[in-house]
């Protein structure tokens, strides 16, 4: 066998491990470095390592391809959804380029063999990163501005009547979203229940200043979407205890000029690194969920008074 078919039986044994370990963090939901940083990197430098690109640029463009070609296939074979693979890329395919940069680095670089060895710990030190990290909590704040009395918003916060169906094309293409929200009983111990798109939200109410304050804690939460697949159902882990809602609240706070601003917090967690990508994903849909719901409530209390 020539060195050239070496090279391609090689990196391609290489790619197959790479995919595989991929498809097992998948099915074992470490959702982490691993999976979003040190695979797509490994993933791109065995991608420009076996085509042996002519210069770093064409070496960068070599491992993005390498990382969407093996993201591609997770939609293929049904591990994945449309919707997460598309959240994912615009971390994967810069760090794939990255890889494939630094595979045609080291091919000229005197210091190949511990760069070598530094790329070979990755997985390992990623593991470690993944089984010991713990998810923080963040919070998430939205607010309007109501034309109506903190009396006349209270009873459209503590249960509202059906939203319409919602235009954006994130919620339709799978994210989701507010439909209603009823409670059963008043005061502090009452459940309240916001229903979603995908299934409710139970939230046993914990303080209940009327009309100021409503707080309550998060003790069931629906899936955050449904993927999108060619398949009839894709059931990826990450759907069930990867970003949860902790607790919440709605603030009414009376201006001067006699309307209110409703204010809605959340905070959540999500078991997904690193956390400072993924937050910019899942707060700005929490935030968009706080405005359908907030607006919805604002036209409710303005009806009123009409």
């Amino acid at each position: 066998m020539n060195t050239r078919a070496a090279r391609w039986v090689i990196g391609l044994t290489a790619l197959v491990v790479l995919i595989s370990g991929g498809i097992e963090l998948l099915q074992t939901g470490t959702y982490g470095f691993s999976l979003f940083v040190v695979a797509p990197l490994l993933i791109g430098a065995f991608g420009a390592w076996v085509t042996r690109p002519a210069s770093g640029r064409s070496a960068a463009a070599a491992g993005a391809w390498a990382t969407l070609i093996a993201t591609g296939l997770l939609l293929v074979f049904r591990f994945e959804g449309l919707v997460c693979i598309a959240m994912a890329l615009p971390l994967a395919l810069p760090l794939g380029a990255t890889g494939g940069w630094i595979a045609y680095w080291l091919t000229f670089s005197r210091r190949q063999t511990q760069g070598l060895a530094m790329m070979l710990l990755l997985p390992p030190a990623g593991l470690v990163w993944d089984v010991n990290a713990r998810p923080d909590v963040f919070e998430v704040h939205s607010a309007v501005e109501i034309a109506a009395s903190p009396e006349r918003v209270w009873k459209h916060v503590v249960s509202f009547s059906d939203l319409p169906e919602p235009d954006e094309w994130y919620f339709r293409a799978g994210v989701a979203y507010p439909q209603r929200a009823r409670i059963v009983g008043s005061g502090p111990g009452a459940i309240r229940y916001c229903e979603f798109s995908t299934g409710p939200f139970v939230e046993p109410i914990e303080v209940w200043d009327e009309p100021r304050l409503l707080r309550f804690n998060v003790t069931a939460n629906p899936e955050p979407l449904h993927e999108w697949s060619p398949y009839a159902k894709v059931l990826p882990k990450h759907l069930h205890g990867y970003l949860i809602s902790k607790r919440g609240q709605f603030r009414l706070t009376e201006l001067a000029n006699g309307h209110t601003l409703l204010e809605g917090t959340t905070w959540y967690q999500h078991g997904l690194w690193p956390a400072t990508y993924w937050r910019w994903w899942s707060e700005a849909i929490i935030h968009r969920i706080h405005l359908r719901v907030l607006n919805h409530i604002r036209t409710l209390a303005e009806a009123d008074g009409t």
